[in-house]
């Protein structure tokens, strides 16, 4: 069986490897290698390294819908996608024996989009997974074959939680890839009244309102650590904030935002229900680092006081 994959981003490269080590992949599909940093280097996706590493011929089209043709010159019986950032369009999910099936990091119809990693840590799920699903015309709407859930922990941020879903994705699906190729998987179609959406990431979505409660401002923090970062102004400058811990401790009189304590972890900042401790921070022009180490930096009588924008 030939096998197309489609994926752009570090989320995808388990997948690919496992395909590549269990069936035969013709062709990779990536978004187009980008510049980056200082000096504006061409940088390879991950997956385009890995389909390279290979030798796997890649194809890196700028619109798949107005340039497709030559993904199905290798006649794929079956095309995988995971993460691959465009819409695929119908002559690509209507061609091969087996489908066009896809790899979602959430468990639909639950947090469909871009984001849904991001979207579920944030917004205070207690559980996630990962979804094997057919291909349809709209926004991860297709019929789904598997699914496999795991618990989403205090101690997961962005980064791990990343990881957990990736490795995940890649045993279901090379659980579930038997069965469709023997016509015995399940096709559920999902619950048009239970979807939830997780667009990608807004620059405005990323700022930290102190007036919430301790827990929401706890799950946007982690959620968007160690990329892009929550952030809050401080002495009129962005402070960006990976890392948070919860506490009991309620302080009256004073607004939320404002720095109600130093201790040796970090910066107490009263919250809408109570107060957080910041213990990782990335100050304005300068690198990311624990919050004590700002803390003997500035002094604790500049931060007392201080009210988070």
């Amino acid at each position: 069986m030939k096998i197309v994959f489609m994926g752009t981003p570090d989320f995808s490269v388990p997948i690919l490897q496992g395909l590549i080590e269990h069936y035969d992949v013709v062709g990779v599909v990536s978004q187009p290698d980008k510049r980056v940093g200082r000096h504006q280097e061409l940088v390879s996706t991950p997956i385009k390294k890995v389909a390279e590493e290979y030798s796997i011929p890649v194809f890196q089209p700028e619109k798949i819908r107005n340039n497709y043709q030559e993904i199905l010159d290798l006649k794929p019986d079956m095309i995988i996608t995971c993460a691959y950032g465009q819409i695929i369009p119908k002559e690509i999910l209507d061609y091969p024996k087996y489908g066009c099936i896809n790899v979602h990091a959430s468990l639909l119809p639950k947090l469909r989009g871009g984001a849904p990693i991001h979207k579920a840590i944030i917004d205070g799920y207690e559980k996630t997974g990962i979804t094997i699903m057919y291909m349809d015309v709209g926004m991860d709407d297709g019929d789904i074959i598997s699914q496999k859930e795991i618990s989403i922990e205090d101690d997961d941020n962005l980064e791990r939680l990343h990881d957990k879903l990736s490795i995940l994705g890649k045993e279901l699906l090379l659980e579930t890839l038997p069965s469709i190729l023997d016509g015995t998987n399940s096709r559920t179609k999902q619950n048009m009244k239970e979807v939830t959406f997780a667009y990608n990431i807004k620059r405005e979505e990323e700022h930290i309102s102190f007036d919430k409660n301790s827990r929401d401002v706890f799950n946007l923090i982690r959620g968007l650590s160690p990329v892009p970062g929550a952030n809050a102004i401080l002495f009129g400058k962005e402070m960006k904030i990976y890392e948070s811990i919860l506490l009991k401790q309620e302080y009256s009189n004073v607004c939320c935002g404002t720095i109600v304590d130093i201790t040796k972890k970090g910066i107490v900042v009263k919250t809408k229900d109570g107060s957080i401790l910041l213990t990782k921070v990335k100050p304005f022009g300068k690198k990311t680092m624990d919050a004590s180490s700002y803390i003997n930096g500035i002094g604790k009588d500049q931060l007392l006081g201080q009210v988070f924008e």
